[in-house]
């Protein structure tokens, strides 16, 4: 018994051990491929599915089946790795789902394949499909990976260095998928949208097939090729980059073990109920929604706002949403090494909702004769994405507290909300656009002669967040937060670790 006290504490003291960089390195680089890919999927799905022929409803059916899916996974993945451990299996499997599943949709319709058809309904439910498991994928990938972190070391110092290596990592595989869009668009060019205007327009004399399909012919066997050259090679060129980096991850990582009492011990749950009766859950849960809503659906029509309303190059597709990043970056770093405390907290998370307010609306009426104003335009988003960003971090921090052995349900559950809310959010705005198609002629609006502000992307870029940033105001000005109490410590670290 002597002996085995005694191996138990030598057990535990080598746990509490600093990690060596190499370990927090390999660890920090086991989220690129979801990372990198979730970059690209926010910002260039709509746009690739509608320019392959799928209407904006359906398209936003696509989105809407993958955040249902990666919400319920969310919730599910937590519970099943709670119960039966194995990180690195469940980390594996659902990077090959994610793998997969992101190419088949970039690369084409793979059920389309399948089925030796080519028909709209087969492509809607094809894309849907692969969407929901490419969410399904990257929602295991993501729980498996952040739930690593306290069961693989006991040292304080260790888990922080953790996940910083991990939020530096993040920052660098958004700027990477960026960087490889705008080499991509440099490189594989389509024809200009002028060229094809005027190539439909001297097709409109041809008499042996019917004017309703004409258009559509036309612009899809000149625009086809381009587009799915373009993003199938963005897609393949972020899984190599993301599956390079899952081979150091795999191969410097050691699967963490959830047998030792010491490490993650299996202590009583805290109950929903707990959470459900406490109004700060409500009010973190309401901001957490809607700072996920700012970002992300600011972000999924953003590519369609600088090319369609501001008549911006194709490089704008990369740039600005590389700005922004930049931007976002910039602020977080120094964010971080702000000391926390909750009228600071307060006060932050409202210059940052008022700057969406004020970038939001500017966004909206910006005409595209100044188009070159959306660049100090997107380093102000950048700025205001990383305070709402942070700031809700922080009010996360607040709401668990001391009481760490409940903070799964309230991680998890908050996910789901905003997974779910966002999915929903963009199915609205793309339902909208697709009743805009069906009212109005828009031969020309591929070419932003004929757009106005009664646009979806213009709605969903700049209204529609500064909105949402509107709510967030209200409902900080409710926030009741204490210093003296033994929860608010969590304010007094850095936010981004």
């Amino acid at each position: 018994m002597a002996d085995a006290k005694d191996d138990g504490v030598v057990a535990e003291a080598q746990i509490a051990q600093p990690l060596g960089r190499w370990p927090i390195l390999s660890y920090g680089v086991g989220h690129m491929l979801n990372d990198i890919t979730s970059a690209c999927w926010f910002t260039y799905l709509l746009l690739f599915l509608q320019q392959i022929g799928l209407a904006p409803r359906d398209a936003a059916i696509v989105m809407l089946s993958g955040q249902v899916a990666d919400g319920l996974m969310t919730v599910l993945a937590g519970e099943m790795i709670d119960r039966f451990g194995r990180f690195k299996l469940w980390h594996i499997g659902g990077s090959v789902l994610v793998g997969v599943s992101f190419s088949s949709v970039f690369g084409g319709c793979l059920l389309c394949t399948i089925l030796g058809t080519d028909s709209y309904l087969v492509r809607t439910v094809g894309y849907s499909i692969f969407a929901a498991v490419f969410n399904i994928g990257w929602a295991a990938t993501q729980v498996s990976h952040m739930s690593m972190v306290n069961c693989m070391t006991l040292n304080p110092t260790s888990r922080v260095a953790l996940a910083s290596c991990r939020n530096a990592f993040t920052m660098v595989a958004n700027l990477g998928l960026y960087a490889i869009a705008l080499a991509v668009f440099a490189v594989i060019k389509a024809k200009e949208c002028s060229d094809i205007v005027l190539q439909v327009r001297e097709a409109k004399a041809c008499s042996y097939r019917p004017e309703k399909h004409k258009q559509m012919f036309l612009v899809t066997n000149l625009h086809l090729h381009f587009l799915t050259l373009r993003y199938r090679w963005i897609a393949y060129l972020s899984i190599f980059i993301g599956c390079c980096f899952l081979v150091v991850f795999h191969i410097g990582t050691k699967e963490p073990t959830l047998k030792s009492e010491s490490n993650c011990k299996k202590k009583a749950r805290i109950s929903w109920g707990y959470w459900f009766r406490k109004t700060l859950y409500y009010q973190v849960a309401l901001l957490h929604m809607l700072a996920r809503l700012i970002t992300n659906v600011s972000q999924s029509p953003i590519a369609f706002y600088v090319t369609r309303d501001l008549r911006m190059n194709e490089y704008s597709k990369g740039i600005i949403p590389a700005i922004i990043f930049c931007c976002s970056f910039v602020v977080s770093i120094v964010l971080q090494e702000i000391k926390w405390n909750s009228r600071r907290l307060k006060s932050l998370l409202t210059v940052g909702a008022t700057l969406w307010v004020i970038s939001g609306v500017a966004v909206f009426v910006l005409p595209s004769q100044m188009h070159n104003l959306m660049y100090p335009l997107a380093m102000v988003i950048g700025a205001a994405n990383a305070l709402v960003m942070v700031t809700t971090v922080g009010l996360e921090s607040a709401l668990v507290g001391e009481d760490l052995n409940g903070c799964a349900f309230v991680y998890g559950s908050l996910s789901f909300l905003d997974k779910i809310s966002c999915g929903i959010a963009l199915f609205v705005l793309e339902s909208y656009e697709g009743s805009v198609e069906i009212s109005k002629n828009r031969t020309q609006l591929s070419c932003g002669e004929t757009r106005g502000l009664n646009t979806v992307s213009r709605y969903g870029t700049g209204l529609i967040p500064s909105c949402f940033a509107v709510l967030s105001l209200v409902v900080t000005s409710t926030l009741r937060l204490q210093d003296a109490a033994p929860r608010a410590a969590a304010l007094e670290a850095p936010l981004l670790v």
